[in-house]
């Protein structure tokens, strides 16, 4: 007769730790992402946001200083497309439908993409929007 078998549990896994300060520049890069959508209660929030938290923080995380650009030119960026759009709307015409369909596609747009960047900002990474004129360098 053969003794029974110990088995052996694996040692519960702890999650790797994540330096305070590095966490901080992660929220705080998310943050200036995601402030954009302060676009649906303020107007030029989309721009706002972005500006107040980059221009606030960028001096206490080196870090924010690439994505408060980034951020900040892509809004600008959806701000100068949809100036055209507005005005193809107001013009009557043909052109009024065309700016109509078109123009909200712009806060859409801008919403999707700055989830997205502020999720990636959160994990660590760098979103680079597309659709931006780079003017601040």
């Amino acid at each position: 007769m053969t003794p029974p078998q110990q088995t052996q549990t694996p040692a519960p896994q702890t999650a790797p730790q994540v330096d305070p300060k590095t966490l901080q520049t992660r929220q705080w890069t998310m943050f200036c992402h995601l402030s954009a959508l302060s676009m649906w209660l303020i107007p030029l929030g989309s721009v706002l946001g972005p500006l107040i938290i980059w221009q606030i923080k960028k001096t206490e995380f080196p870090e924010l200083d690439a994505h408060g650009k980034e951020a900040l030119n892509f809004q600008l960026s959806m701000l100068i497309y949809l100036i055209p759009l507005t005005v193809l709307g107001i013009i009557g015409t043909i052109l009024c439908f065309v700016g109509f369909l078109l123009l909200p596609i712009v806060p859409i747009v801008s919403t999707v993409f700055a989830i997205i960047a502020g999720v990636k900002a959160n994990n660590g990474e760098f979103y680079k929007y597309p659709l931006t004129i780079r003017m601040i360098k």
